[in-house]
């Protein structure tokens, strides 16, 4: 890591274009031309991984977009109408990319379409409107929203699709910079502490094929070998038995078990993060706190 390098610089690293981003050298792809059909291509995929990440239920069709107003702006329930807000918010993210694809198909027949077009100007009042009201749609895990994800269809749409992937880059480095935190703070959570050596390492591997799963396109060629490396580095962390002392008493039994948990809400963590590919702040941040303090309980005791 270099700190005096200039955040956006590109170099070709082992034979492969990287731009550097927080300490972070990270691959880089060619942006298609920005054409509408590029970014209708590009807007369909931004919203399957959307819906790929957050809570269920709320992927619902553009067709009930009114169905979806009106059961939202009826509800006086907090609660229910936080969750029919993120109904409402799939429902206006799906009838803006009908809107989008309708358009690229006129516009193939040889329709010309402005960028001052009303249908245009709908398709983007409705990825904003979806945008505020995705800033409370939780992650699959329920753990924390990821309003990342909600903004780059409405950020696809605005601006130019080379300035899109550019501004990936930066994200990217941000998940990258909390996988590690997670994998540090668990192996700090367990120093000196014998029944999980080798924790550390299994970690720091997960965490190496995690960056890479987090920069690599899922139509590279080399999906294939970085999926599997991920899956089972994974699994090798999921898999880890405290050795325990033949005598072991009931506090090092639990303290064996609590372990055990951080380890496997590491290992779901870092792999929300790797297959969103954005950053997870609150719940990183959380993840470390309770590894500080796995650690400050177990000092207070007789090491084993």
């Amino acid at each position: 890591m270099n700190e005096d390098t200039p955040c956006g610089t590109k170099r070709i690293i082992d034979g492969v274009e990287r731009v550097y981003y927080y300490g972070y050298w990270i691959k880089t792809y060619e942006a298609p031309a920005s054409t509408l059909d590029a970014k209708k291509r590009l807007i369909e995929a931004l919203t399957r991984r959307l819906f790929n990440h957050v809570e269920h239920g709320i992927n619902i069709p553009g067709r009930r977009l009114g169905e979806a107003r009106a059961a939202f702006e009826a509800e006086t329930d907090p609660e229910l109408k936080r969750v029919k807000g993120a109904m409402l918010a799939g429902a206006l993210f799906n009838r803006a990319t009908d809107i989008f694809t309708k358009l690229v198909d006129l516009q193939a027949v040889g329709v010309e379409i402005a960028t001052d077009n009303a249908l245009m100007r709908e398709c983007g009042r409705c990825l904003q409107d979806a945008l505020q009201l995705g800033r409370t749609v939780q992650h699959r895990s329920g753990d924390e929203g990821i309003d990342e994800l909600w903004g780059e269809p409405f950020k696809a749409f605005s601006i130019p699709v080379e300035a899109f992937y550019e501004s990936r880059y930066n994200k990217i480095a941000a998940a990258m910079r909390d996988i590690d935190a997670i994998a540090n703070a668990l192996s700090a959570s367990f120093v000196d502490r014998p029944m999980f050596a080798g924790v550390d390492k299994l970690a720091a591997a997960y965490a190496e094929t995690a960056r890479i799963k987090s920069e690599v396109l899922r139509t590279d060629a080399d999906i294939f070998d970085v999926w599997a490396r991920f899956a089972v580095a994974g699994e090798r962390l999921w898999d880890f038995s405290p050795v325990l002392p033949e005598y072991a008493n009931e506090r090092v039994v639990l303290e064996a078990e609590h372990g055990v948990r951080l380890i496997r809400q590491a290992r779901d963590l870092i792999s929300d993060i790797t297959r969103a590919r954005v950053s997870m702040p609150k719940s990183t941040e959380e993840f470390a706190e309770r590894c500080a303090e796995f650690a400050r309980r177990n000092l207070r005791q007789d090491p084993l």
